[in-house]
């Protein structure tokens, strides 16, 4: 468990590198929403950043902020980076058995149809896995990537999950498994039909 809140701490710090390197005049919040963490959170990681000499920050009236990373900070998202792509490696092969097993499982059990909820890297080792079993692919939901395309089809925003046909819902995000059993949980999804190879910190009771 601690592995993996590193591997969640070190994600999202390069996922924000990679967005104030930019050097775009944004809010916390843009940010917040950006990159699907608590506002309480991006507050905390921008502190440390700064704290650390990675980001400088001039500010951008209306309330708003220009965030720059300095020499150490360009350093330090190359790092990440690194570390990122060695996370991933681990990731894809443990993700893969994990996945190939669940989905055996499900077909043993006679299931016809998954739906997806969240698109990243886990999605498409998950949609990859399912190619090996009879088991039809429904679908999949994300409101951060609403719109675009995962293989040959659509992502569609979360709100649509109640009304695509399929057996069980399948957690297909790594870094946002928690936010997604929680927003299943709010539209009163069964738990008995979500089904993921994550282990979640969020409870349903």
């Amino acid at each position: 468990m601690n592995n993996q809140k590193k591997r969640d701490g070190s994600h999202r710090s390069l996922h924000l590198l990679e967005e104030l390197s930019r050097g775009d005049a944004v809010t916390q919040r843009e940010l917040s929403s950006k990159l699907g963490v608590a506002l309480g959170l991006v507050n905390s990681y921008i502190k440390n950043l700064v704290s650390k000499g990675y980001i400088t920050v001039k500010a951008v009236p209306p309330k708003r902020y220009a965030y720059y990373l300095t020499p150490k900070g360009f350093a330090e998202k190359t790092r990440l980076t690194y570390h990122h792509l060695q996370n991933f490696t681990n990731l894809y092969r443990e993700a893969r058995r994990d996945f190939k097993e669940l989905f055996n499982r499900l077909y043993i059990e006679g299931v016809k149809s998954v739906v997806f909820a969240g698109a990243d890297e886990a999605a498409e080792i998950a949609y990859l896995s399912l190619q090996e079993f009879d088991i039809k692919f429904a679908g999949i939901v994300d409101n951060e990537r609403t719109g675009k395309d995962f293989f040959k089809y659509k992502i569609m925003p979360f709100e649509k999950i109640k009304e695509i046909d399929a057996d069980f819902i399948i957690v297909s995000s790594f870094f946002k498994r928690d936010e997604i059993y929680k927003k299943l949980m709010e539209a009163d999804i069964t738990p008995e039909k979500i089904k993921s190879i994550f282990p979640v910190s969020f409870e349903s009771t």
